[in-house]
Protein backbone atom coordinates (compact mmCIF):
# COMPACT_ATOMS: atom_id res chain seq x y z
CA UNK A 1 0.00 0.00 0.00
CA UNK A 2 1.23 3.49 -0.82
CA UNK A 3 0.97 6.40 1.65
CA UNK A 4 -1.46 8.16 -0.67
CA UNK A 5 -4.82 6.47 -1.23
CA UNK A 6 -4.59 4.96 -4.73
CA UNK A 7 -5.84 1.88 -6.55
CA UNK A 8 -2.76 0.45 -8.23
CA UNK A 9 -3.30 -3.24 -7.56
CA UNK A 10 -6.63 -5.09 -7.45
CA UNK A 11 -7.61 -8.65 -6.57
CA UNK A 12 -10.82 -9.93 -8.17
CA UNK A 13 -12.13 -13.04 -6.42
CA UNK A 14 -14.45 -15.20 -8.51
CA UNK A 15 -12.77 -14.00 -11.67
CA UNK A 16 -13.66 -17.03 -13.80
CA UNK A 17 -17.31 -15.91 -14.11
CA UNK A 18 -18.49 -13.64 -16.91
CA UNK A 19 -18.90 -10.62 -14.65
CA UNK A 20 -15.72 -11.33 -12.70
CA UNK A 21 -13.44 -11.41 -15.73
CA UNK A 22 -15.15 -8.43 -17.40
CA UNK A 23 -14.90 -6.33 -14.23
CA UNK A 24 -11.24 -7.34 -13.93
CA UNK A 25 -10.78 -6.01 -17.46
CA UNK A 26 -12.42 -2.70 -16.45
CA UNK A 27 -9.94 -2.29 -13.57
CA UNK A 28 -7.04 -3.19 -15.87
CA UNK A 29 -8.05 -0.98 -18.79
CA UNK A 30 -9.74 2.16 -17.41
CA UNK A 31 -8.11 1.87 -13.99
CA UNK A 32 -4.67 1.01 -15.40
CA UNK A 33 -4.26 -1.36 -12.44
CA UNK A 34 -2.43 -4.62 -12.03
CA UNK A 35 -5.18 -7.19 -11.42
CA UNK A 36 -4.94 -10.62 -9.79
CA UNK A 37 -7.68 -12.93 -11.08
CA UNK A 38 -8.46 -15.49 -8.36
CA UNK A 39 -10.50 -18.58 -9.24
CA UNK A 40 -10.85 -22.13 -7.92
CA UNK A 41 -8.01 -23.20 -10.19
CA UNK A 42 -5.14 -21.58 -12.04
CA UNK A 43 -6.50 -23.02 -15.30
CA UNK A 44 -9.83 -21.22 -14.86
CA UNK A 45 -8.04 -17.93 -14.22
CA UNK A 46 -5.84 -18.30 -17.29
CA UNK A 47 -8.95 -19.05 -19.35
CA UNK A 48 -10.69 -15.99 -17.84
CA UNK A 49 -7.82 -13.72 -18.89
CA UNK A 50 -7.96 -15.04 -22.43
CA UNK A 51 -11.73 -14.49 -22.64
CA UNK A 52 -11.40 -10.98 -21.23
CA UNK A 53 -8.70 -10.22 -23.78
CA UNK A 54 -10.80 -11.58 -26.67
CA UNK A 55 -13.71 -9.36 -25.65
CA UNK A 56 -11.69 -6.13 -25.90
CA UNK A 57 -8.64 -7.09 -28.01
CA UNK A 58 -6.26 -4.99 -25.94
CA UNK A 59 -2.81 -6.45 -25.33
CA UNK A 60 -2.24 -4.03 -22.45
CA UNK A 61 -5.12 -5.65 -20.55
CA UNK A 62 -3.69 -9.14 -20.92
CA UNK A 63 -0.32 -7.92 -19.67
CA UNK A 64 -1.87 -6.37 -16.55
CA UNK A 65 -3.97 -9.39 -15.53
CA UNK A 66 -2.28 -12.10 -13.48
CA UNK A 67 -3.85 -15.55 -12.97
CA UNK A 68 -4.05 -16.98 -9.46
CA UNK A 69 -6.09 -19.39 -7.33
CA UNK A 70 -7.41 -19.69 -3.79
CA UNK A 71 -4.20 -21.28 -2.57
CA UNK A 72 -2.49 -17.92 -3.23
CA UNK A 73 -5.39 -15.70 -2.07
CA UNK A 74 -3.56 -14.46 1.03
CA UNK A 75 -0.58 -13.36 -1.07
CA UNK A 76 -2.82 -11.55 -3.59
CA UNK A 77 -4.77 -9.76 -0.86
CA UNK A 78 -1.54 -8.68 0.79
CA UNK A 79 -0.35 -7.00 -2.41
CA UNK A 80 -3.64 -5.29 -3.29
CA UNK A 81 -5.19 -1.90 -2.57
CA UNK A 82 -8.66 -3.12 -3.49
CA UNK A 83 -10.21 -6.57 -3.09
CA UNK A 84 -13.33 -7.09 -5.20
CA UNK A 85 -15.58 -10.14 -4.79
CA UNK A 86 -17.52 -11.33 -7.86
CA UNK A 87 -18.66 -14.79 -6.78
CA UNK A 88 -21.99 -16.56 -7.25
CA UNK A 89 -25.08 -14.76 -5.95
CA UNK A 90 -25.45 -17.13 -3.01
CA UNK A 91 -25.11 -16.09 0.63
CA UNK A 92 -23.25 -19.24 1.70
CA UNK A 93 -20.72 -18.87 -1.11
CA UNK A 94 -20.12 -15.21 -0.35
CA UNK A 95 -19.90 -15.84 3.39
CA UNK A 96 -17.14 -18.39 2.84
CA UNK A 97 -15.21 -16.16 0.43
CA UNK A 98 -15.42 -12.98 2.51
CA UNK A 99 -14.37 -14.86 5.63
CA UNK A 100 -11.27 -16.02 3.76
CA UNK A 101 -10.58 -12.51 2.48
CA UNK A 102 -11.00 -11.08 5.99
CA UNK A 103 -8.59 -13.65 7.41
CA UNK A 104 -6.09 -12.87 4.67
CA UNK A 105 -6.37 -9.13 5.31
CA UNK A 106 -5.66 -9.55 9.02
CA UNK A 107 -7.19 -7.50 11.83
CA UNK A 108 -6.75 -3.94 10.56
CA UNK A 109 -6.78 -4.61 6.82
CA UNK A 110 -3.81 -2.24 6.44
CA UNK A 111 -5.97 0.45 4.81
CA UNK A 112 -7.27 -1.83 2.08
CA UNK A 113 -10.71 -1.35 0.51
CA UNK A 114 -13.12 -4.27 0.19
CA UNK A 115 -16.03 -4.45 -2.26
CA UNK A 116 -18.72 -6.91 -3.20
CA UNK A 117 -20.33 -6.95 -6.63
CA UNK A 118 -23.50 -8.53 -5.26
CA UNK A 119 -26.68 -7.60 -7.11
CA UNK A 120 -28.77 -7.46 -3.97
CA UNK A 121 -27.53 -9.38 -0.92
CA UNK A 122 -27.06 -7.39 2.28
CA UNK A 123 -23.90 -5.29 2.18
CA UNK A 124 -24.12 -4.65 5.93
CA UNK A 125 -24.44 -8.39 6.52
CA UNK A 126 -21.29 -9.08 4.50
CA UNK A 127 -19.45 -6.27 6.30
CA UNK A 128 -20.04 -8.07 9.61
CA UNK A 129 -17.74 -10.86 8.38
CA UNK A 130 -14.80 -8.44 8.69
CA UNK A 131 -12.96 -7.22 11.80
CA UNK A 132 -14.37 -3.99 13.24
CA UNK A 133 -11.41 -1.98 11.99
CA UNK A 134 -12.14 -3.04 8.38
CA UNK A 135 -15.89 -2.53 8.24
CA UNK A 136 -15.79 1.17 7.37
CA UNK A 137 -13.86 0.18 4.23
CA UNK A 138 -16.33 -2.45 3.03
CA UNK A 139 -19.01 -1.43 0.50
CA UNK A 140 -21.16 -2.61 -2.38
CA UNK A 141 -19.97 -1.91 -5.91
CA UNK A 142 -22.49 -3.38 -8.32
CA UNK A 143 -21.56 -3.36 -12.01
CA UNK A 144 -24.03 -4.23 -14.77
CA UNK A 145 -23.60 -6.75 -17.57
CA UNK A 146 -21.85 -6.27 -19.96
CA UNK A 147 -19.83 -3.58 -18.13
CA UNK A 148 -18.17 -2.24 -21.29
CA UNK A 149 -21.59 -1.30 -22.67
CA UNK A 150 -23.57 -0.74 -19.44
CA UNK A 151 -21.81 1.95 -17.44
CA UNK A 152 -23.98 1.91 -14.31
CA UNK A 153 -22.27 1.28 -10.99
CA UNK A 154 -24.44 1.17 -7.86
CA UNK A 155 -22.43 2.09 -4.78
CA UNK A 156 -23.86 0.99 -1.42
CA UNK A 157 -22.57 2.16 1.97
CA UNK A 158 -23.16 0.45 5.33
CA UNK A 159 -23.89 1.70 8.85
CA UNK A 160 -20.23 1.03 9.67
CA UNK A 161 -18.96 3.90 7.52
CA UNK A 162 -17.02 6.67 9.27
CA UNK A 163 -18.86 9.96 9.69
CA UNK A 164 -17.13 11.47 6.67
CA UNK A 165 -17.48 8.22 4.61
CA UNK A 166 -13.93 8.88 3.44
CA UNK A 167 -13.26 5.52 1.75
CA UNK A 168 -16.76 5.29 0.31
CA UNK A 169 -16.57 8.74 -1.24
CA UNK A 170 -13.11 7.96 -2.58
CA UNK A 171 -14.48 4.86 -4.33
CA UNK A 172 -17.45 6.78 -5.74
CA UNK A 173 -15.06 9.32 -7.27
CA UNK A 174 -12.75 6.53 -8.48
CA UNK A 175 -15.64 4.73 -10.16
CA UNK A 176 -16.87 7.90 -11.84
CA UNK A 177 -13.66 9.65 -12.79
CA UNK A 178 -11.28 6.73 -13.36
CA UNK A 179 -13.52 3.83 -14.41
CA UNK A 180 -15.97 6.13 -16.26
CA UNK A 181 -19.03 4.69 -14.52
CA UNK A 182 -22.44 6.29 -14.09
CA UNK A 183 -22.48 6.17 -10.29
CA UNK A 184 -25.67 5.97 -8.24
CA UNK A 185 -25.56 5.70 -4.46
CA UNK A 186 -28.21 3.27 -3.25
CA UNK A 187 -29.54 2.16 0.10
CA UNK A 188 -28.71 -1.32 1.39
CA UNK A 189 -32.04 -2.85 0.35
CA UNK A 190 -32.91 -6.02 -1.63
CA UNK A 191 -31.75 -5.72 -5.27
CA UNK A 192 -30.76 -2.08 -4.63
CA UNK A 193 -32.43 0.18 -7.20
CA UNK A 194 -31.61 -0.86 -10.78
CA UNK A 195 -32.55 -4.51 -10.43
CA UNK A 196 -35.57 -3.72 -8.28
CA UNK A 197 -37.03 -1.66 -11.11
CA UNK A 198 -35.70 -3.70 -14.03
CA UNK A 199 -36.58 -7.14 -12.73
CA UNK A 200 -40.02 -6.01 -11.60
CA UNK A 201 -40.72 -5.11 -15.23
CA UNK A 202 -39.18 -8.34 -16.53
CA UNK A 203 -41.06 -10.55 -14.07
CA UNK A 204 -44.34 -8.79 -14.78
CA UNK A 205 -43.67 -9.46 -18.47
CA UNK A 206 -43.10 -13.15 -17.62
CA UNK A 207 -46.39 -13.21 -15.71
CA UNK A 208 -48.13 -11.60 -18.68
CA UNK A 209 -46.57 -14.16 -21.04
CA UNK A 210 -48.04 -16.87 -18.82
CA UNK A 211 -51.47 -15.18 -18.80
CA UNK A 212 -51.43 -14.84 -22.61
CA UNK A 213 -49.89 -18.24 -23.33
CA UNK A 214 -52.65 -19.05 -25.84
CA UNK A 215 -51.80 -15.91 -27.81
CA UNK A 216 -48.18 -16.95 -28.12
CA UNK A 217 -46.78 -16.28 -24.65
CA UNK A 218 -43.10 -15.36 -24.55
CA UNK A 219 -42.41 -14.04 -28.05
CA UNK A 220 -45.90 -12.48 -28.13
CA UNK A 221 -45.17 -10.26 -25.12
CA UNK A 222 -41.67 -9.43 -26.38
CA UNK A 223 -43.27 -8.28 -29.65
CA UNK A 224 -45.81 -6.18 -27.72
CA UNK A 225 -42.98 -4.38 -25.89
CA UNK A 226 -40.34 -4.11 -28.60
CA UNK A 227 -37.55 -1.65 -29.40
CA UNK A 228 -40.12 0.97 -30.44
CA UNK A 229 -41.01 1.31 -26.73
CA UNK A 230 -37.49 2.35 -25.78
CA UNK A 231 -35.44 -0.74 -24.97
CA UNK A 232 -32.51 -2.12 -26.93
CA UNK A 233 -33.46 -5.65 -25.90
CA UNK A 234 -37.03 -6.91 -25.22
CA UNK A 235 -37.70 -7.82 -21.57
CA UNK A 236 -37.83 -11.60 -21.93
CA UNK A 237 -34.79 -11.70 -24.21
CA UNK A 238 -33.11 -9.75 -21.40
CA UNK A 239 -34.11 -12.44 -18.87
CA UNK A 240 -32.51 -15.09 -21.10
CA UNK A 241 -29.37 -12.97 -21.44
CA UNK A 242 -29.05 -12.46 -17.68
CA UNK A 243 -29.90 -16.09 -16.92
CA UNK A 244 -33.20 -17.41 -15.56
CA UNK A 245 -31.42 -18.74 -12.47
CA UNK A 246 -30.10 -15.24 -11.73
CA UNK A 247 -33.52 -13.76 -12.43
CA UNK A 248 -35.09 -16.32 -10.07
CA UNK A 249 -32.66 -15.46 -7.26
CA UNK A 250 -33.31 -11.72 -7.62
CA UNK A 251 -37.12 -11.82 -7.74
CA UNK A 252 -37.40 -14.41 -4.96
CA UNK A 253 -35.21 -12.19 -2.77
CA UNK A 254 -37.47 -9.24 -3.59
CA UNK A 255 -40.65 -11.23 -2.95
CA UNK A 256 -39.38 -12.37 0.45
CA UNK A 257 -37.94 -9.05 1.60
CA UNK A 258 -40.14 -6.29 0.17
CA UNK A 259 -43.79 -5.41 0.69
CA UNK A 260 -44.82 -2.57 -1.59
CA UNK A 261 -47.98 -2.32 -3.71
CA UNK A 262 -46.39 -4.42 -6.48
CA UNK A 263 -45.36 -7.28 -4.18
CA UNK A 264 -47.26 -9.93 -6.19
CA UNK A 265 -45.39 -8.93 -9.36
CA UNK A 266 -42.28 -10.64 -7.94
CA UNK A 267 -43.88 -14.09 -7.92
CA UNK A 268 -42.03 -16.25 -10.44
CA UNK A 269 -44.38 -18.04 -12.88
CA UNK A 270 -44.44 -21.83 -12.67
CA UNK A 271 -43.12 -22.38 -16.20
CA UNK A 272 -40.01 -20.35 -15.36
CA UNK A 273 -39.47 -22.43 -12.23
CA UNK A 274 -39.64 -25.59 -14.36
CA UNK A 275 -37.14 -24.28 -16.91
CA UNK A 276 -34.64 -23.44 -14.15
CA UNK A 277 -35.20 -26.83 -12.51
CA UNK A 278 -34.46 -28.52 -15.85
CA UNK A 279 -31.25 -26.54 -16.30
CA UNK A 280 -32.64 -24.41 -19.14
CA UNK A 281 -31.42 -21.15 -17.70
CA UNK A 282 -30.90 -19.08 -20.83
CA UNK A 283 -28.34 -18.05 -23.38
CA UNK A 284 -25.34 -19.21 -21.34
CA UNK A 285 -26.45 -22.87 -21.62
CA UNK A 286 -28.02 -22.63 -25.07
CA UNK A 287 -31.66 -22.88 -24.00
CA UNK A 288 -34.06 -20.97 -21.79
CA UNK A 289 -37.01 -18.90 -22.87
CA UNK A 290 -35.42 -18.97 -26.32
CA UNK A 291 -32.94 -21.23 -28.06
CA UNK A 292 -31.18 -21.44 -31.41
CA UNK A 293 -31.02 -24.75 -33.28
CA UNK A 294 -28.49 -25.18 -36.09
CA UNK A 295 -29.85 -27.36 -38.89
CA UNK A 296 -27.62 -29.87 -40.70
CA UNK A 297 -27.54 -27.43 -43.62
CA UNK A 298 -26.10 -24.76 -41.33
CA UNK A 299 -29.32 -22.76 -41.24
CA UNK A 300 -30.13 -21.34 -37.81
CA UNK A 301 -33.64 -21.91 -36.50
CA UNK A 302 -34.73 -19.50 -33.78
CA UNK A 303 -37.09 -21.11 -31.31
CA UNK A 304 -39.09 -20.07 -28.26
CA UNK A 305 -40.52 -22.05 -25.36
CA UNK A 306 -44.25 -22.62 -25.85
CA UNK A 307 -45.73 -22.24 -22.36
CA UNK A 308 -49.09 -23.74 -23.32
CA UNK A 309 -47.62 -26.97 -24.73
CA UNK A 310 -44.30 -27.33 -22.91
CA UNK A 311 -41.98 -27.57 -25.91
CA UNK A 312 -39.93 -25.30 -28.19
CA UNK A 313 -41.38 -24.03 -31.45
CA UNK A 314 -40.17 -21.60 -34.10
CA UNK A 315 -40.44 -17.94 -33.17
CA UNK A 316 -43.38 -16.10 -34.67
CA UNK A 317 -43.16 -12.88 -36.64
CA UNK A 318 -46.08 -10.97 -35.15
CA UNK A 319 -47.74 -8.11 -36.99
CA UNK A 320 -49.57 -5.66 -34.76
CA UNK A 321 -51.14 -2.64 -36.50
CA UNK A 322 -50.42 -0.33 -33.55
CA UNK A 323 -46.68 -1.11 -33.53
CA UNK A 324 -46.45 -0.91 -37.33
CA UNK A 325 -47.96 2.57 -37.19
CA UNK A 326 -45.78 3.65 -34.26
CA UNK A 327 -42.65 2.59 -36.12
CA UNK A 328 -43.76 4.50 -39.23
CA UNK A 329 -44.12 7.68 -37.18
CA UNK A 330 -40.83 7.13 -35.34
CA UNK A 331 -39.03 6.84 -38.68
CA UNK A 332 -40.04 10.39 -39.58
CA UNK A 333 -39.42 11.72 -36.07
CA UNK A 334 -43.09 12.32 -35.23
CA UNK A 335 -42.99 11.17 -31.61
CA UNK A 336 -46.28 12.81 -30.68
CA UNK A 337 -48.13 10.87 -33.39
CA UNK A 338 -46.38 7.65 -32.38
CA UNK A 339 -47.57 7.92 -28.79
CA UNK A 340 -51.00 9.16 -29.83
CA UNK A 341 -51.27 5.88 -31.74
CA UNK A 342 -50.29 3.91 -28.64
CA UNK A 343 -52.72 5.57 -26.25
CA UNK A 344 -55.72 5.63 -28.61
CA UNK A 345 -55.45 2.22 -30.29
CA UNK A 346 -58.05 -0.15 -28.84
CA UNK A 347 -56.36 -3.45 -29.72
CA UNK A 348 -55.44 -5.88 -26.96
CA UNK A 349 -51.75 -5.55 -27.82
CA UNK A 350 -51.72 -1.74 -27.63
CA UNK A 351 -53.52 -1.83 -24.29
CA UNK A 352 -51.04 -4.39 -22.91
CA UNK A 353 -48.11 -2.31 -24.14
CA UNK A 354 -49.52 0.87 -22.64
CA UNK A 355 -50.27 -0.85 -19.33
CA UNK A 356 -46.75 -2.29 -18.98
CA UNK A 357 -45.05 1.02 -19.81
CA UNK A 358 -47.21 3.05 -17.44
CA UNK A 359 -46.57 0.54 -14.66
CA UNK A 360 -42.83 0.76 -15.36
CA UNK A 361 -42.87 4.55 -14.97
CA UNK A 362 -44.95 4.51 -11.78
CA UNK A 363 -42.98 1.69 -10.16
CA UNK A 364 -39.70 3.49 -10.95
CA UNK A 365 -40.86 6.74 -9.39
CA UNK A 366 -42.28 4.91 -6.39
CA UNK A 367 -39.03 2.96 -5.86
CA UNK A 368 -37.02 6.20 -6.05
CA UNK A 369 -39.31 7.72 -3.43
CA UNK A 370 -39.14 4.70 -1.10
CA UNK A 371 -35.36 4.42 -1.36
CA UNK A 372 -34.89 8.20 -1.09
CA UNK A 373 -32.53 8.17 -4.05
CA UNK A 374 -34.20 10.86 -6.15
CA UNK A 375 -36.05 10.47 -9.43
CA UNK A 376 -32.93 11.38 -11.40
CA UNK A 377 -31.35 8.23 -9.96
CA UNK A 378 -34.23 6.14 -11.34
CA UNK A 379 -33.41 7.56 -14.77
CA UNK A 380 -29.71 6.84 -14.36
CA UNK A 381 -30.11 3.20 -13.33
CA UNK A 382 -32.42 2.35 -16.22
CA UNK A 383 -30.50 4.26 -18.89
CA UNK A 384 -27.00 3.18 -17.84
CA UNK A 385 -27.83 -0.24 -16.35
CA UNK A 386 -30.38 -1.61 -18.82
CA UNK A 387 -30.26 0.80 -21.77
CA UNK A 388 -34.02 1.24 -21.49
CA UNK A 389 -35.72 4.56 -21.99
CA UNK A 390 -35.60 5.99 -18.46
CA UNK A 391 -38.92 6.58 -16.66
CA UNK A 392 -38.90 10.40 -16.60
CA UNK A 393 -37.99 10.52 -20.29
CA UNK A 394 -40.69 8.00 -21.18
CA UNK A 395 -43.21 10.01 -19.15
CA UNK A 396 -42.33 13.04 -21.31
CA UNK A 397 -42.97 11.01 -24.46
CA UNK A 398 -46.41 9.93 -23.19
CA UNK A 399 -47.20 13.53 -22.23
CA UNK A 400 -46.76 14.57 -25.87
CA UNK A 401 -49.98 12.72 -26.70
CA UNK A 402 -52.13 12.80 -23.56
CA UNK A 403 -52.47 13.88 -19.95
CA UNK A 404 -50.31 11.35 -18.14
CA UNK A 405 -52.33 11.25 -14.93
CA UNK A 406 -55.55 10.60 -16.83
CA UNK A 407 -53.82 7.84 -18.78
CA UNK A 408 -52.91 6.13 -15.52
CA UNK A 409 -56.50 6.40 -14.31
CA UNK A 410 -57.76 4.84 -17.56
CA UNK A 411 -55.22 2.01 -17.87
CA UNK A 412 -54.12 1.06 -14.36
CA UNK A 413 -55.90 -0.66 -11.51
CA UNK A 414 -57.23 1.51 -8.66
CA UNK A 415 -54.57 0.47 -6.12
CA UNK A 416 -51.80 1.86 -8.37
CA UNK A 417 -53.72 5.08 -8.97
CA UNK A 418 -54.12 5.26 -5.19
CA UNK A 419 -50.35 5.03 -4.74
CA UNK A 420 -49.86 7.83 -7.28
CA UNK A 421 -52.25 10.08 -5.38
CA UNK A 422 -51.17 9.07 -1.87
CA UNK A 423 -47.46 9.56 -2.54
CA UNK A 424 -48.03 12.51 -4.87
CA UNK A 425 -45.62 10.83 -7.25
CA UNK A 426 -46.38 13.12 -10.17
CA UNK A 427 -46.17 16.39 -8.23
CA UNK A 428 -43.10 18.37 -9.17
CA UNK A 429 -41.73 15.79 -11.60
CA UNK A 430 -38.92 17.54 -13.41
CA UNK A 431 -37.56 17.19 -16.91
CA UNK A 432 -35.37 14.17 -17.56
CA UNK A 433 -31.68 14.64 -18.28
CA UNK A 434 -32.10 12.00 -20.99
CA UNK A 435 -33.59 12.45 -24.45
CA UNK A 436 -36.30 9.87 -25.11
CA UNK A 437 -35.59 10.11 -28.85
CA UNK A 438 -32.28 8.29 -28.37
CA UNK A 439 -34.07 5.23 -26.96
CA UNK A 440 -37.22 4.93 -29.10
CA UNK A 441 -36.04 2.80 -32.00
CA UNK A 442 -37.86 2.80 -35.31
CA UNK A 443 -38.08 -0.97 -35.54
CA UNK A 444 -40.28 -3.72 -34.18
Amino acid sequence: MSNKLEINTVTVVGANGVMGRNIAAIFASFGNAKVYLVSRSMEKSIEAIEKAYLSVRAESIRNKMIPSDYEHLCECVGKSDLIFEACAEDWNVKEEIHTRIANAAKADGNGKIFCSGTSGLSITGLARLYPLQCRSRFMGMHFFNPPYQMTLCEMTPTKYMDDDKFYFNFMKTYAEKVLYRTVVETADVPAFMGNRIGFQFINESLQMADAYRDNGGIDYIDAVVGPFTGRSMPPLVTADFVGLDVHKAIVENLYENTDDYAHSSFQLPGFTQRLVRDGKTGRKVGAGLYKTVVHDSGRKIYQVYDIAHGFYRERMKYTFPFSEEMVRFLRIGDYEAAFHTLVTNQSQEAKLCCELLLKYIIYSLNAATLLKCGMDAADDVMAAGFHWCPPLALLEAFALAADFEKLCEEHLEPKIVGVINQRKLLDGVKKSRYDYRKFLLAKK
